[in-house]
């Protein structure tokens, strides 16, 4: 069995309880939930702009092991108003391009935060 690595990483919104930003084992990579907070700990009122910053730090989540888009089989997507689909899609289009990862999408009536709209999280395999 290979070695479990839990990372933890700088500039990354500091966990709210007992986990890592991510966790490695082998060549599969599982990215904890990723969520509109931005480096200075502010949380935009928009869910567009809570998914921009969620990507991104789901991005730099992947990059830091050497992975990328492209390489994510599993994506789950937490909404507290599913409606909001149709405004975070193009983004999720535009990031991810023709890899289309496995993925569910599911309605929350809450995220860890109040002022959180949207939480991403990710499983992925490096060649």
């Amino acid at each position: 069995m290979p070695a479990i690595e839990r990372l933890m990483l700088d500039g990354q919104p500091e966990p709210v309880s007992h986990y890592c930003h991510l966790t490695k084992a082998g060549n599969l990579v599982w990215v904890s939930g990723t969520v509109g907070v931005s480096a200075d700990g502010s949380v935009p009122d928009d869910v567009v702009e809570q998914f921009e910053i969620a990507i991104a730090n789901l991005d730099t989540c992947l990059k830091s092991v050497g992975a990328g888009a492209e390489h994510v089989v599993k994506v789950t997507v937490y909404l507290t108003d599913v409606a909001d689909r149709r405004k975070i899609n193009p983004i999720r289009q535009r990031y991810f391009g023709t890899h289309r990862p496995a993925s569910t999408l599911v309605e929350v009536s809450a995220l860890v935060l109040p002022a959180l709209k949207v939480e991403i999280e990710a499983q992925a395999v490096l060649p």
